[in-house]
């Protein structure tokens, strides 16, 4: 194909799933209630954290920005792939994809860089529980936090202007929202510049949040070890079972998607796991930071009978 000026792509087009009406109603359904739950158990969560003064520590802060971060994460995408759904209208205007690349990829770095902060900070209630307080003072919470965000837009940026800047052979995107695989596999010719750039985001948005994550519970394995009681070492390990299971499951969405040759990418496993990722996973977390949450159901409870008693 003769290259092309990355300006003549006005907008794009979502192939999506499949082209059966009857198939797109259906999935339809089943993202808006998806969204529906999401948006109810993140909401949800955020506001029991800030209204229950039991639930102003440090590991809830972390917590209820985990559930914004979600929220806003799966807003970005869900809406258009409703309107996908039921519309014959797929297409994306240029600048509409660009700015669903660029608030997607700066919450999910963000993500990356607040799932590690959870990871220090359960690392810091197990070794250090008597000094647990001041060492997560509100300070550092909230500079972790501001320092997530920072890295993950900074970095989103970066890969936007990089991505955006590509001449594109072609405007028809082979999934259901503007992502970096089928961005990439419209471009007429990726540069090493370019490579270079993505193998530099890659190291710092998921190998280096991955790596203190792993140092971290290494740490805690290790102290756990030195408990005697077998019950004291079960405790100690449960309270990292939620934040081990949302960090499966983020990471390994991230690695199904973006760790393997782009000659693999478009095929429908891709999708699904991308489905997985954008519209599920947000709905997953508040469910397990309730379920397994003890304080979490006592402050819903609690909650609960206030509303019934006025």
């Amino acid at each position: 194909m003769d290259e092309k000026n990355f300006t003549e792509v006005k907008e794009f087009i979502f192939l999506g799933f499949t082209a059966d009406l009857r198939l797109q109603r259906g999935l339809f359904f089943i993202f808006l209630l998806i969204y529906v739950f999401s948006l109810l158990g993140n909401i949800t969560l955020v506001s029991l954290i800030c209204a229950d003064s039991r639930l102003h520590t440090p590991m809830y802060f972390f917590i209820g920005n985990l559930s914004f971060l979600d929220l806003w994460y799966s807003s970005v995408y869900t809406p258009k792939i409703l309107m996908t759904c039921i519309s014959d209208d797929k297409s994306i205007s240029f600048a509409c994809c660009l700015a669903q690349f660029f608030f997607s990829a700066g919450l999910a770095y963000s993500e990356c860089y607040l799932l590690a902060a959870m990871a220090y900070d359960r690392y810091v209630a197990i070794a250090n529980p008597l000094l647990y307080s001041q060492v997560m003072s509100p300070r550092l919470c909230a500079s972790l936090v501001a320092a997530s965000y920072l890295g993950g837009f900074i970095n989103s940026t970066i890969i936007t202007s990089e991505t955006f800047t590509l001449s594109f052979c072609g405007n028809v995107i082979d999934d259901f929202f503007c992502d970096l695989p089928p961005l990439v596999k419209l471009a007429c010719d990726v540069k090493e510049s370019y490579q270079a750039v993505m193998y530099f985001i890659l190291a710092s948005n998921v190998i280096t949040p991955t790596t203190l994550i792993f140092a971290s519970y290494f740490f805690i394995i290790v102290t756990i070890l030195k408990i005697r009681s077998t019950q004291g070492r079960l405790k100690a390990f449960s309270t990292c079972g939620s934040h081990l299971t949302a960090v499966t499951l983020y990471y390994g969405t991230i690695l199904f998607i973006y760790s393997r040759p782009s000659t693999s990418y478009a095929l429908e496993w891709d999708k699904v796991v991308s489905v997985f990722d954008t519209v599920v996973i947000p709905m997953l977390n508040p469910l397990i930071y309730s379920l397994r949450n003890k304080d979490v159901k006592d402050a819903l409870r609690r909650k609960i009978e206030q509303s019934f008693l006025k």
